[in-house]
C-alpha cells in the first residue's frame, strides 16, 4: 500500500470524525434509553395536550424555538417520531404557523445530516467508486433538482435515506437545501392540518388518520407537480438536441 493510500486511510478515521460518530450513536443511544419517545406518539399527544397549548399560550415564541430546536435534532439524527412531531406542531400552533415551524426545522435538520453525511462517508464513497456509480451520479446530478422535487413531493423512501443518499451522490448543498425546502412544502403544511385538527378527534376517543397523505384528492396535485418537475429530464432526453437544431438551421 503506497503512502498517499495510508494517508487517505487515515483521514477517514481522523479523530474530529471518531468524535462525530461517537455522538451521534450517544444522542441515538439516550434517545432509546430513556422516556422522550412516549412523546412523540399518539398517547403522547393525548396526555400532554393541555400542557403544550399551555406553553404556546405563556411563551409563544420561547415555544416555538423549543419546538424547532426539538425538530431539527429529531430530522438530523433520524429519530423515529418525526410524523407526531409534525402533528404537534399542527396542535400547538395551527396549520400555518405549525406548518412553518415544521418547514424550518425539517429542512435545517435534513441539511446537517446531508453535511455530516458527506464529511463523514463522502471520501470513502468517492474512494471506492467505481466507474457505473460515477456514471450515476453524473447523470443524476446534471438533473438534480428535477429527482430531488419528485422525491420530496411523493413519499417513496423515507425521509432520511434521501438526505443521506444526495449527500452521497455528491448533490451540491443549495441545491439540495431549495428542493428540501419547497418539495416537502404540501405534505408537510397536510400533516399540520391533520395536527390541527386532533383535538376534536382526541376528545371524542379516535386517533388522526396519517395515511390522508395517500388519499387520492392529495396525492394525485403530488404526483401531477412531480410531473411537471420532470419535464426538464424528458425534454432533455427527448427533445431535440443542440445538433439537429444545428442541422435544420
Amino acid at each position: 500500500m503506497s503512502e498517499q493510500d495510508n494517508n487517505k486511510n487515515h483521514s477517514l478515521v481522523s479523530p474530529k470524525r471518531l468524535v462525530l460518530i461517537a455522538v451521534f450513536v450517544a444522542i441515538i443511544a439516550v434517545f432509546f434509553t430513556s422516556d422522550v419517545g412516549q412523546y412523540l406518539s399518539y398517547e403522547g399527544l393525548a396526555n400532554n395536550e393541555a400542557a403544550m397549548k399551555q406553553a404556546v399560550a405563556d411563551a409563544p415564541v420561547l415555544t416555538a424555538l423549543i419546538f424547532v430546536g426539538i425538530y431539527i435534532t429529531v430530522v438530523t439524527f433520524s429519530l423515529p417520531g418525526a410524523l407526531w412531531l409534525s402533528l404537534a406542531g399542527g396542535l400547538m400552533f395551527g396549520t400555518s404557523q405549525g406548518g412553518m415551524l415544521i418547514l424550518v426545522g425539517a429542512t435545517i435538520g435534513a441539511s446537517l445530516l446531508f453535511l455530516v453525511a458527506r464529511y463523514l462517508l463522502g471520501d470513502t464513497l468517492q474512494a471506492r467508486a467505481g466507474p457505473s456509480l460515477e456514471k450515476f451520479e453524473k447523470n443524476f446530478n446534471r438533473d438534480a433538482v428535477s429527482y430531488l422535487l419528485v422525491l420530496r413531493l411523493l413519499p417513496i423512501f423515507p425521509f432520511f435515506v434521501v438526505n443521506l443518499g444526495a449527500a452521497l451522490v455528491g448533490v451540491r448543498f443549495p441545491i439540495f437545501v431549495v428542493t428540501t425546502f419547497f418539495g416537502i412544502i404540501p405534505g408537510t403544511f397536510v400533516f399540520a392540518s391533520v395536527g390541527n385538527g386532533v383535538s376534536v378527534l382526541l376528545q371524542q376517543g379516535q386517533q388522526p388518520d396519517v395515511s390522508v397523505i395517500t388519499k387520492p384528492e392529495i396525492m394525485l396535485p403530488l404526483v401531477g407537480l412531480a410531473l411537471l418537475s420532470l419535464l426538464p429530464v424528458v425534454w432533455r432526453r427527448f427533445g431535440p438536441s443542440v445538433e439537429t437544431k444545428n442541422d435544420n438551421a
